[in-house]
């Protein structure tokens, strides 16, 4: 007759979890006991009902067992809540990340490189825009050109050297976003 072993490869992460499951059903089997023997007890030595004594058990059992069954549910909405982000300041996405479309819908940003998310108001005309600096926020830059000449006909010859003046400030401001 041959000597047959089995090997198994158990992760160790695996064995770690499955000890630290069997600890909680230990704890959970002693609450249970010590349960029971103080209703028995109190049972015999007050003068309650056996009936009272077991509900109690039942419902002290049965409240930890549901503590216990939404723990992860807690955990799960815990770290939902965390992962979100608001951008109600603007911002830039970088990586693919669902939105909701609030019809029902989900929609995907950023999947092919970063995107901006830009906050909306409506100007005193109602129209929705992109919302430009308000109170507490830098204001857009201005570029302000003054021209003195002697009459029109010289305003009107400084014409090329303003526009060339427009063109080099413009040029400065794309440089800089």
């Amino acid at each position: 007759m041959t000597d047959r072993s089995l090997e198994f490869d158990i992760p160790l992460q695996e064995i770690a979890d499955f000890r630290l499951q069997m600890e909680d059903i230990d704890r959970s089997a002693q609450n249970i006991s010590r349960s029971l023997v103080s209703g028995l007890r109190s049972a015999l030595v007050d003068g309650k009902s056996l009936e009272s004594v077991f509900k109690k058990i039942a419902l002290s059992a049965s409240s930890r067992l549901l503590n216990s069954a939404l723990q992860p549910l807690e955990r799960a909405a815990g770290n939902l809540f965390d992962t979100i982000l608001p951008f109600a300041k603007g911002g830039v996405v970088t990586a693919p990340t669902m939105f909701g479309l609030g019809n029902g819908a989900s929609g995907l940003m950023g999947e092919a490189g970063a995107e901006a998310i830009l906050p909306l108001a409506r100007g005193a005309d109602g129209r929705l825009g992109v919302r430009s600096a308000g109170r507490g926020q830098t204001p857009m830059p201005a570029v302000q050109i003054t021209v003195n000449t002697q009459d029109a006909e010289s305003f009107r010859r400084s014409e090329a050297q303003v526009s060339a003046m427009v063109a080099r400030a413009v040029g400065r401001g794309r440089r800089g976003l």
